[in-house]
């Protein structure tokens, strides 16, 4: 058995924190899943709250860290996590920010925008570590021995999906994604060519059909689109992701079951929730998933 890649969630919450006692085993930190990539820097999808417990995780390590970042998009759930990253506290430290840039606006114009006074004490300048801030590039680019495509998803404002393929495995990450209001089974071009046949599919799949009907322009969509995705994507393993704040552990639990359910006989392989703290790693010798924790 070869090396594995593995993935790691530290937020898996869509919105806002929602650390309470009834969100417990799920967790309550926004969206922020890490990558490591055997022989080469961390790979991070979104820059939520999970990215703090991230940064005091022991596979930081205690010398300078370097790790490349790719934000799905600007608004709070995704981004807040930066100015609180104790790697960033070392001057060793760098960070590659690959993002989306706002129209008229480039990723670094629109950090400077938000973290700034009176909004935040400083600017993302003033971290001790350095951080680049980059508009991702349209197509493929290389993070070490790692292939990343970035392609814009649906959502409300511009958003970008990630793929990364490494030796053989593949992982995409569509954290906020718009369902059709008028057709449940149409899938955006660009969404089916990021997941198509991946090992690992981290997925929207914020609301119900009920609370989805109420706020159907709110840019998320339902447990079962997201499994319509995954359907006509042919993915390996589904994994639910940016969880409603006010789903508890036990509604997450139905949900996780009625999923699983309405992927039998459909193309799609293992179905789970996204759990702070779980590892999934994935093997390319002989394309096998194994999780850290029991499923």
């Amino acid at each position: 058995m070869g090396e594995s890649l593995d993935v790691t969630f530290f937020g898996v919450r869509g919105s806002t924190p929602c650390p309470c006692d009834d969100n417990r085993r799920y967790g309550g930190n926004t969206s922020c899943v890490v990558l490591d990539v055997p022989g080469g820097e961390p790979i991070i999808f979104d820059l939520g709250t999970g990215l703090r417990f991230y940064g005091v995780d022991e596979r930081c390590g205690s010398g300078p860290f370097r790790a490349t970042a790719l934000v799905s998009h600007l608004h709070w759930d995704h981004v807040q996590g930066l100015p609180f990253f104790t790697p960033l506290h070392c001057p060793d430290t760098r960070l590659d920010v690959f993002g989306p840039g706002e129209e008229g606006s480039t990723l670094e114009q629109s950090f400077d925008m938000f973290m700034t006074p009176p909004f935040f004490p400083i600017c993302y300048r003033e971290l001790v570590g350095r951080v680049s801030l980059n508009d991702a590039p349209e197509g493929g680019f290389d993070v070490g021995s790692a292939r990343v495509t970035a392609r814009p998803v649906p959502h409300v404002g511009r958003t970008l999906g990630y793929r990364v393929d490494w030796n053989g495995i593949s992982v995409a990450y569509i954290s906020d994604h718009q369902q059709p209001i008028d057709d449940p089974t149409r899938v955006d071009n660009q969404v089916l060519a990021l997941a198509d046949g991946v090992d690992l599919l981290i997925h929207d799949a914020q609301f119900t059909p009920e609370e989805f009907a109420e706020r159907p322009h709110w840019g998320h969509c339902t447990v079962d689109y997201a499994i319509e995705v995954a359907h006509q994507a042919g993915v390996g393993e589904l994994v639910l992701f940016h969880h409603d704040p006010a789903h508890d552990d036990d509604h997450i639990d139905r949900l996780l079951a009625e999923a699983r359910d309405r992927s039998v006989g459909l193309d799609v392989g293992h179905v789970s929730a996204a759990v702070e703290g779980r590892t999934i790693s994935l093997v390319p010798s002989d394309d096998t998933l194994a999780a850290s924790a029991p499923r």
